[in-house]
């Protein structure tokens, strides 16, 4: 018996490596938001350290069940003062390093679960 569809009707991270990710075909440098309702698009960070609660209070937009932050290249979380918004909305919140967030997105995504990704790709010098 099958359970799973023979494609994802949605975003979906194709391919990932240290400081890269793949959506749509295009390869991204710097870090993104990528939506299960199909938003895509630059997150305004380049480095851990300059996190703020904005940045994580406009991954709201999409209303997700969940968060995944993928935190760079480690595993790194940020005070839980930032995520307080998303906390109160009742928006669950999971902190993975980035490569582990783009492959749990794509299952929860596949699976037709309201979820978005906010991917930390900081650049070399940075981390």
């Amino acid at each position: 018996m099958k359970f799973q569809p023979d494609r994802i009707d949605t975003l979906s991270i194709q391919a990932h490596g240290p400081g890269w990710v793949m959506v749509g075909g295009q390869r991204y440098d710097s870090s993104i938001v990528v939506s299960a309702s199909g938003r895509l698009q630059a997150w305004d960070c380049r480095r851990h350290a300059e996190l703020t609660a904005q940045h994580f209070d406009q991954l709201a937009a999409d209303a997700p069940e969940v968060v995944l932050f993928g935190s760079g290249q480690r595993l790194r979380f940020v005070p839980p003062s930032l995520l307080r918004g998303l906390i109160e909305r009742g928006i669950g919140v999971e902190t993975m390093d980035t490569m582990a967030a783009a492959r749990t997105y794509n299952i929860l995504a596949g699976e037709g679960r309201r979820v978005v990704a906010a991917l930390l790709i900081e650049a070399a010098d940075a981390a």
